[in-house]
């Protein structure tokens, strides 16, 4: 089991993420420096417990249904007591994944909180705005945090974007309930966002806003419009 914890800097919260599960996502754990989220618990959720550490976690959020991105929450659940968040759209899929597409089997787990675009999700000091992006899945989210809510009012804003927004590309869209409209809808909508936010994606390199403005302007929004 090859799994690598990494800790990210100058951002305005406490970030570190830890690569590991099959696919190789990004599974977050995000703090105040007391209080913690966890955001799309892949797998062995005793090794994100180490990584929680003496963090109290307040939330378990999931960005999205697919399998990759909900297979420890119903563990992380149960050790933790804290609720499991998701939207509206894909919380069905978590709690009964379906056998018959791939992209949403997986463990069921209960969801305790439902969420749309505006609402916040508060985690100890932190206050995360959720922000719907349908594309990948019809029940995708980001949550953003600006300085502000942050403990380190001097770092970066922070978009936690799931399997929306990639460093150079976006998700997939050809799964069941994906859609290249939705998607590039919900491109204009991140594209709204500061430069300087520092995107935390399920998988792969961290990135910036700024640094995909090539990735906006390939539907439709220009860069000079943001």
């Amino acid at each position: 089991m090859s799994i690598r914890e990494v800790k990210v800097d100058g951002l305005c919260v406490d970030v570190k993420f830890l690569v590991m599960g099959p696919l190789q996502n990004n599974v977050y754990v995000i703090s105040d420096g007391e209080a913690a989220m966890v955001v799309d618990s892949s797998a062995h959720a005793d090794v994100i417990m180490q990584s929680v550490g003496d963090l109290k976690v307040e939330a378990i959020v999931l960005t999205h249904s697919h399998w990759d991105h909900t297979g420890a929450a119903a563990e992380l659940r149960e050790l933790t007591g804290a609720p499991v968040i998701a939207s509206t759209e894909d919380a069905p899929y978590v709690e009964n994944p379906c056998e018959g597409d791939t992209s949403h089997v997986g463990n069921p787990c209960k969801v305790d909180r439902i969420v749309g675009s505006g609402d916040i999700v508060q985690v100890g000091g932190m206050q995360w705005k959720v922000i719907e992006t349908p594309g990948h899945s019809s029940g995708s989210i980001c949550l953003f945090c600006i300085p502000q809510f942050g403990n380190h009012p001097d770092g970066y804003p922070v978009l936690v974007s799931g399997d929306t927004l990639f460093a150079g590309t976006t998700g997939r869209t050809d799964f069941e309930r994906g859609s290249d409209a939705e998607m590039a809808a919900s491109m204009k909508r991140l594209a709204m966002l500061p430069d300087d936010t520092v995107v935390l994606p399920g998988h792969n390199s961290l990135t910036t806003i700024g640094a995909e403005r090539s990735t906006f302007a390939r539907f439709g929004w220009e860069p000079d419009e943001h």
